[in-house]
């Protein structure tokens, strides 16, 4: 069977464009994301779906690939992969930033550990409060679903130079400041609660100059801190669900699911 040039670049571009969008998305995902998962399996998952999804795909309007409109097209199926991905980071990032603010307040901010996912040096408590949200993320199947999510898009955002608009920019950028406050609040009673101790343990030491507070406050405000990780660790997790759902809300909407 003889195929033309016109034949072979209408194939080829059948499927790069949808592996831009589906490769995107694995380079910003959680959990495929990590520094400790090969290139090499993520490449093989994007082209694995591909493969899988391609005779199912809506036929889009014919594009020559190696032109400035093919570009383009390239660059849109790029940014919706990666944005899909980056807006379920934010999730954990802000998670992330409630555990640092935990573990500064029980003074455990010098106790840290390397993070996988961005191979920097974090608090243990953090890292406590990042790999439960994962749990609960794997147990939830959100991973799945984010994928399920992507693959719907192409009926509903078709391969082309359409992608995310200006509005759907902002609107990330607005709902990222929102994610980080929400992260603060997913642990603002441990936060209070263990400034207030050491608010007071400032006033003991008003008091009594001679209290060596080094030896008294740190025992206690590492239990009590401890203490409160587990007393509010449900409505921590239940709150990250919630979250979680604003997320997929906000994908579905970009994606125009």
């Amino acid at each position: 069977m003889d195929f033309t040039e016109g034949q072979l670049l209408g194939h080829t571009a059948s499927f790069i464009w949808p592996l831009m969008r589906i490769s995107s998305m694995f380079v910003t995902i959680p959990l495929f994301s990590l520094r400790g998962v090969p290139a090499q399996v993520r490449l093989i998952l994007s082209v694995a779906i591909t493969l899988v999804v391609m005779p199912l795909l809506p036929s889009f309007q014919a594009v020559e690939m190696f032109s400035f409109q093919g570009f383009m097209v390239t660059i849109a199926q790029v940014m919706i992969g990666m944005t899909s991905g980056f807006i379920l980071q934010l999730v954990f990032s802000a998670v992330l930033f409630a555990g640092q603010s935990v573990a500064l307040g029980m003074g455990l901010g010098f106790a840290s550990m390397v993070d996988p996912q961005n191979g920097q040096q974090v608090p243990v408590v953090a890292q406590f409060y990042v790999f439960t949200s994962t749990l609960i993320f794997l147990s939830l199947d959100g991973h799945l679903l984010l994928i399920k999510m992507l693959l719907d898009s192409f009926t509903s955002l078709p391969i082309g130079i359409e992608g995310l608009t200006k509005a759907n920019i902002w609107t990330i950028i607005a709902w990222s400041s929102r994610m980080f406050a929400g992260g603060f609040l997913l642990t603002m009673p441990i936060v209070v609660s263990l400034l207030l101790v050491n608010v007071s343990f400032g006033v003991a030491t008003r008091a009594a100059p001679q209290l060596n507070i080094f030896s008294v406050g740190f025992p206690i405000t590492l239990m009590l801190g401890i203490v409160l990780i587990w007393l509010t660790l449900p409505d921590v997790l239940s709150q990250f669900g919630n979250i979680l759902t604003d997320a997929y809300d906000l994908v579905g909407q970009l994606l125009r699911l």
